[in-house]
């Protein structure tokens, strides 16, 4: 039976790249493609994947935040990050997540097949380029108190409204998106705010860059 694989990135290119590449592979099957965070959540709930690989900066919902949705109610799919990034930080967040691999954009193409049978098979994958140097700073990190970062003080659904709020939307926009009233999702803005001792728009967008919620284009 062939591991089945969800593509989700926003770049057609990358995401059409890798699904040639992994459907030449007689023991793999990509299933279908997200373009975003939001829909590759609800075509994990659809289609039940083995595998998902998962662009770390997504619109809509980025896939740090996609990830612990997904590994959260359906915890027999398992998460690949695909990043540009190879600092540390992004790393233990996606690995805090639930993701159970972190592949590097740059050597995807060349990784993305051995990833997936070893993830699939149960095992963790990291990028070779940065599995030597990441693996103590990891260990430092997840001994550190969690609660130390500003976004453990925001609730799951908080990161989402911050997230569409730094990417523009409006509120009308976000609580259709998010099956919200206008009203509520002012509220959440509000409070996230207060939260994150932050005052202005700004200043939030350079916090949700920060910490990978988002990016400039």
């Amino acid at each position: 039976m062939s591991i089945t694989v969800l593509l989700a990135d926003d770049h057609r290119v990358i995401c059409d790249g890798l699904g040639v590449l992994l459907d030449s592979e007689m023991d793999i099957s990509v299933v279908n493609k997200a373009a975003d965070g939001l829909e590759a959540v609800r075509l994990v709930d659809e289609l039940k994947p083995d595998i998902v690989i998962m662009d770390i900066t997504m619109p809509k919902l980025n896939g740090i935040e996609a990830t612990q949705l997904i590994t959260e109610t359906n915890p027999s799919t398992r998460v690949i990050i695909l990043s540009m990034y190879a600092t540390s930080e992004y790393i233990f967040r996606a690995l805090h997540a639930g993701a159970k691999g972190y592949l590097l954009k740059e050597s995807a193409g060349t990784e993305v097949v051995e990833a997936v049978r070893a993830v699939h098979s149960g095992g963790r994958f990291l990028s070779h380029k940065i599995a030597d140097t990441v693996i103590e700073d990891y260990i430092r990190l997840h001994n550190l108190d969690i609660d130390d970062d500003p976004l453990s003080l925001l609730s799951p659904r908080e990161r989402e409204v911050l997230q569409l709020v730094v990417e523009g939307l409006t509120s009308v926009e976000i609580a259709q998106l998010l099956s919200l009233s206008p009203k509520t999702v002012e509220t959440y803005r509000s409070r996230i705010m207060q939260k994150l001792e932050i005052h202005d728009m700004p200043s939030l967008v350079k916090f949700a860059i920060q910490r990978g919620l988002s990016q400039l284009e």
